[in-house]
């Protein structure tokens, strides 16, 4: 099954900052235990905007479809109380493999 990612746009408020960059800090650590990725990116032209990119293995093992643990689900629970997300913010992306199975790669 080919891996998938989400990409989302994110607009925090000055005053919420710190405590985002904590929340999503302890979201991907607890993502890394279950084989997941989460990167953060911020836009350095405009302050308070980020984009999350969030990867997995599978679509069923994705931070949008899997089963939370608790700690999981307050913190996304919080992220959202803190900040906005884009209203395609959890669309789901699937990878394409871009070569052949078994072909060798760049030389």
């Amino acid at each position: 099954m080919a891996r998938v990612l989400t990409i989302s746009r994110v607009a925090v408020p000055p005053e919420h900052e710190a405590e985002y960059l904590r929340t999503i800090r302890q979201l991907a650590e607890c993502g890394r235990e279950r084989a997941r990725n989460l990167w953060l990116f911020r836009n350095p032209e405009e302050p308070g905007r980020f984009i999350e990119f969030s990867e997995s293995r599978s679509e069923p093992s994705h931070r949008v479809r899997a089963s939370r643990t608790d700690l999981e689900e307050r913190l996304e629970r919080r992220l959202r109380q803190i900040a906005r997300y884009e209203p395609d913010a959890w669309e789901l992306w699937a990878e394409v493999p871009v070569t052949e199975p078994g072909a060798p790669g760049p030389q």
